[in-house]
């Protein structure tokens, strides 16, 4: 391709809504460009990157047994009524109307079509294992779509399905599955870390995140470097611990209420009653669908929300508003506590070793001191409701845990019988009974991706592209346009390597040598062949690495081989990377 016959309009100045590294490059290296809030066109640019992931992804599905299909954008409300999911997937779904006001939604996830696909078309036992992968746009009214295309509205996927007829089955395509994502991101060039994740709206028993490790990352990975255990921050454990658990020769002192007037947060009641953090036992009210609960957390930790609508099987909770505070426990926010409640009380299980401990009194302005379990408290039930932290230890062998961050690439689920069972897929066993289909569902974002790679790889001068998703593999840099025989080399040059398959931009217009540099670099081409006045007269190029700065000067007869010998280094070093 040359560069004057190229839709790519790189800007010097990054856009004003950036907020990530990926958003500002992607935009001023030409890739993407903004049409409505959360809503990208992909210019040639940005188009080379997505295929080229798009390309891994086909070759490793299809290396993993799975076929190909392609599923509607648009699908009836009557299959999302039948997954329940139509009102439950909340204000995410775009909900549309035809001309004959039937309702439909444009697909977030496909879960439903594809299920009613296999409830049509497999009867017997004998059609399984069955994988049936896609990729295409998919759309999710984001409240607040940010990030370019890591977090927008209209977005590439690559989602997959999986048809068994047990657990052991589903089991043995998870794990084909796993194996092939980690080929994928491997392929990709990207280092990441596979981690223990929520099964949130889409349901089911088990799923893991794929995690590109970036320090711009969203996410909070958990892991242990001893045992490889990971998790993000939403399902990671800690070690239960019982530094402080009451023994024999503890005292236990009688209950006291005392006066803490305007004193409502941790902060301000420990240091007015000159305890730890740790001494005080948050009392958090919170509405779900099975009614209000308490909740009982150590004063230094924090509610993972989402560990306490999987206790209770709640696809949602929240913290109750004041005014429901006010009427479960009688007294203002910031003084609620556990004794007397009349509602369900969950405890965390570091609270089921603690005693003498602060709570609120359940009146304005006084709080309890000298709590004890079971005397002062009826604790319904213990689990582990709490966020994990820095300083905790890993569940699985006691070492420390490490806190890193990470963006989510690829998300796998063991999805059981969650919609088979509510659409009534089903096939025929061995004996001629019905069974319920086991199904899994895995699923990448394509874009995001892309931008996860610029996240990962960048400088202050722009992109670096692991060589194999780079837009092209070589751009060709002749100096100065006006030089005819540096012109006539370059366009040499530009033959040779396309004639030996290797994917290269020549830049021939007629720019200063630094704006060419400076947009090669902008746009991260991993190799820069660049040629020179002084250079050409002794018959010699240099070769340009973007990744590390490296350069080196050969004779230009030995170009295509030393680029063919480039582009399989830096391949082979992404898959050891």
């Amino acid at each position: 391709m040359r560069y004057s016959q190229l839709m790519l309009p790189t800007l010097k100045e990054d856009p004003a809504e950036a907020e990530v590294i990926s958003h500002r490059l992607m935009f001023r290296a030409g890739m993407i460009r903004k049409v409505a809030a959360g809503i990208y066109s992909f210019l040639p640019l940005g188009l080379r990157v997505i295929q080229k992931v798009e390309r891994i992804i086909r070759e490793e599905m299809n290396r993993a047994g799975a076929q190909e299909v392609l599923l509607p954008c648009v699908q009836p409300a009557e299959l999302w009524m039948e997954s329940h999911r139509w009102q439950e997937y909340g204000k995410d779904l775009l909900r549309i109307e035809d001309r004959h006001s039937r309702d439909y939604c444009f697909g977030p996830t496909h879960e439903e079509v594809i299920t009613d696909i296999a409830r049509r078309e497999i009867r017997s036992y004998r059609q399984m294992p069955l994988n049936f992968y896609q990729i295409q746009t998919k759309f999710r009214d984001e409240i607040r779509p940010r990030f370019g295309v890591m977090r927008c509205r209209e977005f590439i996927m690559k989602d997959a399905y999986s048809f068994d007829t047990d657990e052991v089955g589903l089991g043995k395509s998870y794990q084909k599955m796993y194996e092939a994502y980690t080929r994928i991101f491997t392929r990709c060039g990207l280092t990441f870390e596979v981690v223990e994740a929520e099964t949130g709206l889409i349901g089911g028993t088990a799923s893991h995140e794929f995690m590109v490790l970036a320090e711009t990352g969203e996410e909070t990975i958990v892991s242990c470097q001893s045992c490889n255990y990971a998790a993000n921050i939403q399902k990671a454990e800690a070690k239960r611990t019982r530094l402080r658990a009451r023994s024999a020769k503890k005292i236990i002192n009688p209950l006291k209420k005392v006066e803490t007037p305007d004193k409502k947060t941790v902060e301000e009641v420990t240091k007015f009653l000159k305890v730890m953090p740790e001494d005080l036992v948050k009392t958090l009210i919170f509405e779900t669908e099975q009614g209000v609960v308490a909740t009982l957390i150590q004063g230094d930790h924090e509610i993972n929300e989402s560990k306490l609508g999987n206790l209770l099987g709640c696809d949602e909770v929240k913290l109750a508003s004041d005014d429901l505070v006010l009427e479960v426990t009688g007294a203002p926010k910031g003084y609620a506590g556990p004794i007397g409640l009349s509602v369900k009380v969950i405890g965390d299980y570091a609270v089921e070793s603690m005693v003498n401990f602060v709570t609120g009194a359940n009146e304005q302005d006084a709080h309890y001191i000298n709590v004890n379990l079971g005397r002062d408290v009826k604790v319904d039930q213990f689990a582990d409701l709490r966020m994990v932290k820095e300083g905790d230890l890993c569940p699985r062998c006691g070492k420390s845990l490490n806190f890193s961050r990470g963006i989510e690439v690829g998300h796998i689920f063991k999805l059981g019988t969650k919609y088979s069972k509510a659409l009534r897929a089903t096939y025929l066993d061995e004996n001629g009974r019905e069974r319920e289909i086991v199904m899994g569902c895995y699923g990448i974002g394509v874009a995001r991706t892309a931008a996860a790679a610029i996240e990962q790889y960048h400088d202050e001068d722009g992109i670096i592209w692991p060589m194999p998703i780079a837009p092209f593999q070589v751009i060709v840099v002749p100096v100065n346009s006006k030089i005819e025989a540096l012109m006539e080399t370059a366009e040499e040059i530009y033959r040779l390597l396309v004639n030996n398959a290797v994917e290269v931009l020549l830049d021939d217009r007629d720019s200063s040598p630094g704006v060419k540099f400076k947009d090669a670099d902008l746009i991260g081409v991993p190799l820069r062949v660049t040629i020179g006045e002084k250079n050409l007269k002794k018959g010699l190029v240099e070769i340009r690495r973007r990744k590390n700065g490296e350069t080196t000067v050969i004779e230009k007869d030995r170009i295509v081989e030393a680029i063919s010998a480039l582009i399989h280094e830096e391949v082979k070093g992404s898959l050891h990377a």
